[in-house]
């Protein structure tokens, strides 16, 4: 490369290599000064998918401005080369000052002082070096330090099997996937090097070794390979009394807390060792044994104290004098955005410290974005790189912003700066909660709940769906204060089981706190909030016990819902401020759409709808309804030409997911009036309704056969069965499988089913032979739940994860044959792979959803010191 030329830098001269690429001087012929050039891998610098990541990532790094950090100045690219622009540093690397002999206490001090200060910077700013090592740190001959390569440590990826321990590179690109390890042997930490999620902690780990290297002069962890290296780091004694003597107790404390293996003990911020070391540098003499503020010399501490009472003597006389003031509740409403609507499902959400509201909202009826509001200013401003946004969560210092959208879950920073993506989403995710120790909990509409690293990571379950509770869901978790323990909202099959549990990390046991089957909040000083309908209530509450101690009492009234099992519309932080919306499911409406995506018009009433079938005459629809009353479900039928809504189902329980007859003439559904969801059916027009099939096990109808018989599936969507109506009506198992199916769709020629399935970790859509399952082939390509057919075969129709109408082209004759998946165009809905939300007519060109009501305007409403207002009693 020396002598060529890499867009305008010419290259002069090569200064090193590693595992990231090598390393050259260059000219900067624009602005007339020498730069480094890193000249990235074939294997990297080759894969798009790499470099569009490795490229959002070197801009969070190139925002980072410290003087001890190495600028980034960008990423060019020149005849297939790519290479990275940094700050040219001078002088040797930390390393080679090592080489010579262990650094004298003061210059050691000085140095380390530098790096806990880039590290702190780097820190606050959400990133994490992950490779910090001597080799990486540059020395200026103005004594200057540089940490140099940020975070290059997250796209580096280098096979090794051998090689010198001590200055490998990166050792796996997938920082986020779990089970990979990811930097250099030597310096990673025991997390590292096991495989498992990290945070900030990893990079103070790496900063004690590479202080105990500065003091010693020689290598912690030095094995003959990367393997016996790996082994040392996560097995071998770490004994502190090997330091120099002349190491000052308050060094050893501090070498020695950053050496913590145990995450939870290790030091938890790389400030307290600067702290630390700047006490060593003014006050060389400094012996404490602890990392804290050295204790007071006596005859101050008497005198302060003695100065102390007499101001608190003082200062009561003057309290029992004055009535004090009473804190008052103050409202005020946080109108949607200009040319921004809000839609049911934009959950508000607080900032811990209740300083700044988020939220999720569609400018011009586009794609939802995130919203971000200071509860000092007038005005919101939407977050860019956030399309496709819903349900937000902070983290418990209110930097950073959580949400889902796109099939992915993602955080930003509030003071800006693009979105990182911490995983890939399997299915629908209802809520979620972030802890001080860096753990993401999150909910689905139909599954357990998932936990992942704040840092990134590849999602795992967190609690098994508790069988004994038929329970289907868990959802809207909300960790308590000490971080372990949590709240989620529970949802059964057996109503009667819906609740709100509270749960411990790494543990199956859960506890039952109320019945209810709304969101679970909690804000000190020991309050549980919930709604009841509309109202908002809250209700003394134990975090250490779990259970409440007193009686609920109304909070706010008019708080709406996301939906049915889906949350509600409120959010609270831990300084007495609340927010809610109103608007709820209710504010639904039948629309319907053309091909093209060109909304037709709305039919029938307004009302809380969900489980769409269209009749096979195309006339009308049956469709669940919720009774505001008594919030059961009932069946009704709403016809299509006149928009006159009637009831179907008159039982007062759950009557669910009609289907309907090959003639048009009854509908089967499941109600749990008898307890568990037995099978019905009934005759339109008639009073007739007769039981089908009573079990302990929930029984879901999905498929009226032409052979007069249905196929109906178990609770999990493991088993199918099929029903003969005539005969003896014995169930026959048609499919059993390890993984969840659901909403089957018959082809017309009757010889194929399609379905969702998340055999691959995410729902996708599937074709399979009928009735063996035999012959199957995935159709969807990025995700996909709710197939639907055309009347000829030739077209199948599903919705993406991100809320697109999919429609693939389909050949069944011989065998089956897909096409590539397009898109139609994008719905308002939020698919859930467990329920039918829409209906496609046969000939594919007009497409029915439920959506919220567009001229409903559904502004915020916040209350500061909504605790002003607690009983007194309480």
């Amino acid at each position: 490369m020396i002598g060529q030329k890499i867009s305008h830098y010419d290259v002069l001269d090569k200064l090193g290599e590693g595992g990231m690429g090598v390393v050259y001087r260059a000219r900067d012929t624009k602005l007339g000064r020498d730069v480094a050039l890193k000249v990235l891998p074939p294997a990297l610098a080759g894969d798009a998918e790499r470099m569009a990541r490795f490229q959002r990532e070197a801009q969070v790094l190139a925002s980072l401005n410290h003087p001890n950090i190495a600028a980034i100045h960008g990423l060019e690219e020149s005849g297939g080369v790519r290479a990275l622009v940094m700050e040219l540093v001078e002088g040797p690397t930390l390393a080679d000052r090592i080489a010579q002999g262990p650094l004298p206490l003061e210059e050691c001090v000085a140095v380390a002082r530098q790096m806990a200060e880039a590290l702190e910077y780097a820190h606050d700013k959400g990133v994490i070096h992950r490779d910090l090592k001597p080799a990486n740190v540059k020395i200026t001959p103005e004594g200057t330090v540089k940490v140099l390569d940020f975070g290059l440590a997250k796209v580096a990826e280098e096979p090794l099997a051998g090689g010198d321990p001590t200055h490998s590179p990166t050792l796996t690109l997938a920082a986020t996937r779990a089970g990979m390890i990811l930097g250099t042997a030597a310096y990673m930490s025991p997390e590292q090097a096991s495989g498992r999620p990290v945070d900030k902690r990893c990079d103070i780990w790496s900063f004690g070794v590479v202080l105990w290297e500065m003091l010693s002069g020689h290598k912690l962890f030095a094995g003959e390979t990367i393997a016996h290296t790996l082994a040392d780091v996560l097995r071998s004694e770490i004994d502190t009394n090997r330091m120099p003597a002349g190491a000052p107790p308050a060094i050893r404390n501090l070498v020695r807390r950053c050496l913590e293996r145990d995450v939870k003990s290790r030091l938890r911020d790389i400030g307290e060792a600067r702290v630390v070391l700047q006490r060593s540098l003014a006050e060389p003499a400094v012996s404490a044994e602890r990392i804290e503020t050295p204790p007071a010399r006596p005859r101050l501490l008497l005198g302060l104290v003695a100065a102390l009472l007499l101001m608190l003597a003082t200062l009561a006389v003057v309290h029992f004098r004055e009535q004090p003031a009473e804190l008052q509740p103050v409202r005020f409403v946080v109108p949607q955005p200009p040319k921004a609507a809000f839609r049911p499902y934009d959950v508000p959400a607080l900032s811990p410290d209740g300083r700044n509201l988020a939220f999720t909202g569609s400018p011009g009826g586009g794609n939802n974005l995130l919203w971000l509001r200071p509860l000092d200013s007038l005005e919101a401003r939407p977050l860019p790189g956030t399309e496709g946004a819903y349900f937000p969560f902070w983290s418990p210092d209110s930097r950073f912003i959580a949400f889902f959208g796109q099939g992915k879950l993602r955080k930003i920073e509030v003071t800006g700066g693009p979105p990182l993506t911490l995983c890939d989403l399997g299915a629908f995710t209802a809520g979620g909660s972030w802890n001080r120790d860096g753990v993401i909990v999150f909910g689905s509409g139909s599954g357990a709940l998932q936990r992942v690293s704040a840092s990134g990571g590849e999602p795992k379950p967190l609690l098994p769906l508790n069988k004994q509770r038929q329970e289907t869901a868990q959802s809207w978790p909300r960790f308590l204060p000490d971080g372990r323990h949590l709240l989620y909202q529970s949802r059964s099959s057996n109503l009667a089981m819906n609740g709100i549990y509270a749960a411990v990390l790494d543990s199956p046991d859960t506890k039952l706190v109320v019945n209810s089957d709304a969101t679970p909040g909690y804000v000190p000083p020991g309050y549980l909030l919930y709604t009841r309908q509309e109202t908002l209530l809250a209700q003394p509450f134990d975090p250490g016990k779990l259970q409440t101690t007193g009686d609920a009492f109304p909070v706010a009234e008019g708080v709406g819902r996301v939906g049915e099992g889906l949350g509600s519309l409120y959010s609270a932080s831990e300084n007495g401020t609340l927010v809610f919306r109103s608007g709820n499911a209710a504010d639904l409406r039948v629309v319907s759409y053309d091909r093209e995506g060109k909304r037709l018009g709305a039919i029938g009433e307004p009302g809380s709808y969900r489980q769409l079938a269209l009749s096979p005459d195309e006339k009308r629809l049956a469709i669940e309804r919720r009774d505001p009353k008594t919030s059961t479900w009932d069946i009704w039928l709403l016809d299509l030409a006149s928009g006159i809504l009637s009831r179907l189902t008159f039982d007062p329980a759950n009557d669910s997911d009609p289907v309907w007859s090959p003639d048009g003439r009854q509908v089967a559904f499941n109600s749990d009036r008898n307890g568990p969801m037995d099978l019905y059916r009934k005759t339109v027009g008639s009073a007739q309704e007769e039981l089908l099939l009573a079990s302990p096990e929930r029984k879901v109808p999905e498929v009226w056969l032409p052979d007069d018989s249905i196929l109906f599936g178990n609770l999990a969507g493991k088993t199918y069965y099929r029903i003969p109506l005539g005969g003896d009506r014995k169930p026959q198992v048609v499919l059993q499988s390890e993984f969840t199916k659901d909403e089957p769709s018959l082809s017309p020629d009757h010889k194929w089913m399609s379905y969702g399935s998340n055999e691959s970790g995410r729902w996708e859509i599937y074709v399979a032979s009928f009735p063996d399952f035999a012959n199957r082939r995935q159709v969807s390509s990025s995700g996909g739940a709710q197939a639907h057919w055309r009347r000829d075969g030739k077209e199948l129709f599903y919705l993406s994860l991100d809320g697109k109408m999919m429609v693939v082209d389909v050949k069944t004759l011989p065998a089956v044959e897909t096409g590539v998946p397009k898109v139609l165009f994008e719905t308002r809905l939020r698919p859930n792979p467990v329920l039918e939300q829409y209906a496609v007519t046969g000939d594919g060109r007009k497409f029915l959803f439920t959506e919220p009501l567009e001229e409903a305007e559904r502004p915020m409403t916040v209350i500061l010191n909504w605790t002003a207002r607690v009983p007194r009693s309480r």
